[in-house]
């Protein structure tokens, strides 16, 4: 069974940073698209990062551009999102996603077209 199991989720002020880890098993790590997806409450899931399944490739979130950065160590078997100067309107619950597809489908952009999803890690930003 693939399990993907985030963690590095918090309550923090604005403008402080976290990593958000993101650690797969039971699968070929290497072969998957990643994504950071995140629901705030009222709101719809959106992507807010992804990367191809060699590392090569990513897709960011106008929001979140140029302050989040979507990496992945496949030795590791493990994905993050390193997220800086965060703010207020961030908080969510952020999951992370593993996909089997080619990613010049663009399936990436959508959630329902992942295979794996993990539980989710509350990300909370205070102002």
């Amino acid at each position: 069974q693939v399990q993907l199991i985030e963690s590095g989720g918090g309550l923090v002020q604005a403008g402080d940073s976290l990593r958000l880890s993101c650690a797969a098993s039971g699968g070929t790590f290497s072969n998957y698209v990643m994504g950071w997806f995140r629901q705030a409450p009222g709101k719809e899931r959106e992507l807010v990062a992804a990367m191809d399944s060699r590392g090569i490739t990513t897709y960011y979130a106008d929001a979140v551009k140029g302050r989040f950065t979507i990496s992945r160590d496949n030795a590791k078997n493990t994905a993050y999102l390193q997220m800086s100067t965060l703010k207020p309107e961030d908080t969510a619950v952020y999951s992370c996603l593993g996909g089997i597809f080619r990613w010049n489908t663009n399936l990436y952009k959508t959630p329902q077209a992942y295979r794996y999803w993990g539980q989710g890690t509350q990300v909370t930003v205070s102002s």
